[in-house]
């Protein structure tokens, strides 16, 4: 009984967002301009490819704050209950802490943080 319904719910989610499509794509306003198909950046016409290489510098430093900024999020619910936690809770967050620290310990040991 609980598979029948499970069926029906997945059919009935891929048929609303099927007819979803549909419609949008019936109803949508059609105008084709090759200027449309440009790449556009903040109003000024771009020189050259639109497309190029950027230094891979860039994307590790974007990783790593973002992997820092995502783990520094977990300390909110640690903050919200730390009383209720107790000993454990204050050893466990030490633990993430000193995980944390190493974390950029290492990155800047390797030079991911700095700008060549």
């Amino acid at each position: 009984m609980n598979f029948v319904l499970l069926v029906v719910v997945l059919l009935t989610a891929i048929t609303l967002v099927a007819v979803a499509l549909i419609i949008a794509k019936a109803i949508s306003p059609r105008s084709y301009n090759p200027q449309k198909e440009e790449a556009y950046e903040c109003g000024i016409p771009t020189r050259g490819k639109s497309w190029m290489q950027f230094r891979v510098g860039y994307y590790l430093f974007a990783i790593l704050f973002l992997m820092f900024d995502v783990e520094t999020v977990f300390l909110f619910p640690w903050a919200v209950t730390v009383k209720e936690l107790g000993t454990s809770g204050l050893l466990s967050i030490l633990f993430f802490f000193i995980i944390l620290v190493l974390g950029l310990a290492y990155a800047w040991r390797k030079g991911a943080l700095e700008w060549k």
